[in-house]
């Protein structure tokens, strides 16, 4: 079984050598205020029919650039410093991308299937023995579950071919875990990105509280009741729209807003969780950023976070990857 996924309300136990706090040093308590954990892991109605289909004009496959420099961090504009370029995809992983990858992966040997999941091997993580922090060993650990009522992958087992279900190509991939979306990032020599890194990527340098600006509307980003066209038949926490919808264009009536982020990234806000790549001393927990299709617009601020034990997937947990320029 996973673990059900908890809050996290403390500021993370160090950031990585490489970035530089700018000013006097003091830690930033960037707490974040996430709705009940429930918001993350409750699972809306299965769809009956595909979903609607549009033409958002965005490829998956683009990257953008994310230059040097400082910016302000966390819910209290803590000053600090990346001090290298990075790429960040411009949208989250699809379904139609995460099964390439599978079929490659396992023709590979990379991954294998198991039990009805997809499995793959790990290094671990050292273990200190503080309060609370469970060892993870090396081994083989759960990244996708095949049965999972709420991913939209599917496997044929007389073909060992991976394949999405119908209307959701370019939907994020969902139900994946921390180690599955690692493994995709891995495979291609890329990484995710830290929290720091995803942060400066979602909000730019202007200390603003959403990708696209301070204020939030209904119809800038997937979230719990934003009336969508994909809510219909669903319930108020909805499905997963096509990656890089909410682009100003209007469908089936729907007005959707312009929510790029300031280096043109989509989905920043909403949608679903995004997996970050920060491995802290003395805890098992990964983070992950940007809300939810089941969040309040509130909790989509881009400093709100939420955790999760490794090997957790939902319907609401997605990722992106970065790469280093």
């Amino acid at each position: 079984m996973t673990q059900p996924l908890e809050t996290a309300s403390t500021a993370t136990p160090g950031l990585r050598s490489q970035i530089q706090r700018a000013g006097a040093g003091r830690r930033c308590a960037f707490a974040a205020a996430i709705s009940i954990a429930w918001f993350l892991i409750a699972c809306a109605p299965a769809p009956t029919s595909a979903p609607p289909k549009f033409d958002m004009g965005v490829d998956p496959e683009s990257w953008a650039t994310i230059p040097a420099g400082e910016f302000l961090f966390g819910q209290h504009d803590e000053r600090v410093k990346i001090d290298y370029a990075y790429d960040m995809m411009v949208t989250d992983v699809t379904n139609a991308q995460y099964a390439l990858y599978l079929n490659k992966a396992t023709a590979d040997g990379r991954i294998r299937i198991a039990n009805a999941q997809v499995v793959g091997a790990y290094p671990g993580d050292k273990f200190t023995g503080r309060r609370h922090e469970k060892p993870i060993a090396a081994g083989e650990y759960l990244h996708v579950p095949l049965s999972a009522p709420d991913s939209r992958l599917m496997y044929d087992g007389a073909q060992f071919r991976f394949s999405v279900k119908p209307g959701y190509d370019n939907h994020p991939v969902a139900a994946v875990t921390w180690f599955g979306a690692k493994a995709y990032c891995d495979h291609f020599g890329w990484r995710l990105p830290t929290e720091v890194e995803w942060e400066k990527a979602a909000r730019g340098v202007d200390g603003r509280a959403y990708p696209w600006g301070n204020e939030i509307a209904k119809n800038h980003a997937n979230s719990y009741n934003s009336h969508d066209p994909f809510e219909k038949g669903v319930g108020a926490q909805g499905d997963t729209t096509p990656v890089g919808f909410y682009n100003g264009r209007t469908y089936a009536g729907y007005q959707t807003l312009d929510a790029t982020s300031p280096f043109g990234l989509y989905d920043m806000a909403g949608n679903v969780w995004q997996w970050t790549g920060d491995v802290h001393a003395g805890m098992h927990y990964r983070f992950m950023r940007g809300g939810s299709k089941a969040n309040y617009e509130y909790d989509l601020r881009a400093w709100s976070r939420n955790s999760a034990e490794p090997d957790y997937y939902g319907p609401n947990v997605g990722f992106r990857c970065m790469r280093s320029k």
